[in-house]
């Protein structure tokens, strides 16, 4: 089977959509599939195009097996919301022209439609071509929870046009169950919803020494670290974090680290230096291949979503942490996946989101108890190679593209038979 997969951020950008999409197309080829990924060129987390592929010219690489089609973009500020949609723009607008000339029997997305739409049309519907689209974040809701959405026309925009692309998608994978009440609300077929969580590569982020040469360099083997690495964006609520961190200021021993770039960064800093907190360092973006040293570096790994939006997200990262054999602490919404995700693998602590005190008395808990956090460790590294594996989630994947292509050509051949004769 040929399987086109639109994917704006591959290898070798950083960030969780980069890894899950290049871990799944690379697992899809080892089960006998070919894949065409049209991905733009490497510009994330920064916006900034590599300075190797600064050129208008479509790039065409072989990466592991992945056919790879380089859609070129301008190289911009990310934080700007105006360039970046005009990134997503130019991706779409590339990536809908060059998929023109590709054969394939099924394409392989993920949301939100505001960054997919025309390429859901063109290469989609229009070539009449079964279709799972992934969903990640519950479209528009995500976007006014955080305050992105505010014109009630945009609003009702995006919301059609993500109801069209899950009504005309031959099947809907799911990353969080609770995602299906929401979307089968939105009048999507509970039997084209399939649940698939996310994964990780336990041979890629694996236990290493908590004194590594990511935490020698950065002078992180002299504290207890709470870690955090990733996006610091606002849904995030990053600010919580500094303010546990300015409860526990006394404590000199413990330190917060956060690693990373994101668009609240900027704030995050402002607010630890306002507070004057010595127990607070920031380190720029890294590289894919140093995450296990930098999860290493942390004796307590955090998750962080502000009220609400666990409700529809469960962070990748989360099986990261858990692969590296550290403790996951989660501040999230009770009864959210990722909240129980952290039950049932007994592999750290969740608190409810935005509370200091609960998340820096969490801190001293697993300050105070190194057989704990060495044993809700190993329970999160064992808990991830049974259940979340990137074998194991290709299988299910595979799986889900053979249904639909079955489930769309058995549609389109019934619809034929049901046209009236010339």
């Amino acid at each position: 089977m040929h399987i086109l997969v639109l994917a704006p951020y591959y290898w070798p950008d950083s960030g969780a959509a980069s890894s899950q999409f290049t871990m799944l197309c690379e697992e899809l080829v080892a089960r006998n599939n070919q894949v065409t990924v049209i991905a733009a060129v490497p510009h994330y987390p920064s916006g900034k195009v590599a300075s190797d592929y600064r050129s208008w010219k479509l790039r065409r690489e072989q990466h592991n097996g992945v056919r790879i089609l380089r859609v070129p973009l301008p190289s911009i500020d990310r934080s700007r919301m105006s360039l970046r949609i005009i990134q997503f723009l130019v991706y779409q607008l590339g990536a809908s022209f060059w998929g023109r000339g590709e054969d394939y029997d099924v394409l392989l997305l993920h949301g939100p439609s505001l960054e997919m739409f025309l390429p859901y049309y063109v290469l989609g519907v229009l070539r009449h071509k079964p279709i799972v689209y992934s969903v990640h974040d519950i479209y528009p809701d995500v976007g006014v929870k955080l305050g992105v959405f505010r014109h009630s026309t945009i609003i009702r925009l995006v919301g059609a046009m993500e109801d069209y692309c899950l009504s005309h998608a031959a099947r809907v994978r799911i990353l969080s169950t609770s995602f299906a009440p929401a979307l089968e609300g939105r009048g999507v077929d509970a039997d084209k919803i399939r649940l698939i969580y996310d994964y990780v590569d336990p041979e890629a982020i694996t236990p290493l020494p908590r004194d590594n040469p990511f935490a020698c360099e950065h002078g992180l083997d002299k504290r207890f670290v709470v870690l955090y690495t990733g996006n610091m964006g606002y849904v995030q609520a990053l600010n919580s974090v500094i303010d546990a961190a300015h409860r526990l200021e006394e404590h000199q021993a413990i330190g917060f680290v956060f690693v990373g770039e994101g668009a609240a960064k900027a704030s995050l800093i402002e607010q630890s230096q306002r507070l004057a907190l010595d127990n607070v360092k920031f380190i720029g973006w890294q590289p894919a291949e140093r995450m296990a040293e930098i999860y290493a570096s942390g004796d307590i790994c955090l998750v962080s979503l502000s009220k609400g939006m666990a409700e529809g997200a469960l962070p990748s990262k989360s099986f990261s942490i858990m692969a590296a054999a550290r403790v996951l602490l989660a501040s999230v919404d009770p009864g959210s996946d990722a909240w129980d995700l952290v039950e049932r693998s007994h592999a750290g602590i969740a608190v409810p989101p935005e509370s200091p005190d609960a998340l820096s008395e969490a801190v001293l808990r697993l300050y105070a108890d190194p057989k704990l956090r060495q044993q809700m460790g190993r329970n999160g590294r064992n808990y991830v190679l049974e259940h979340h594996s990137p074998a194991s989630a290709a299988q299910q994947f595979d799986e889900l593209l053979v249904e639909a292509v079955e489930s769309y050509n058995g549609r389109e051949a019934t619809h034929e038979r049901s046209l009236p004769a010339d």
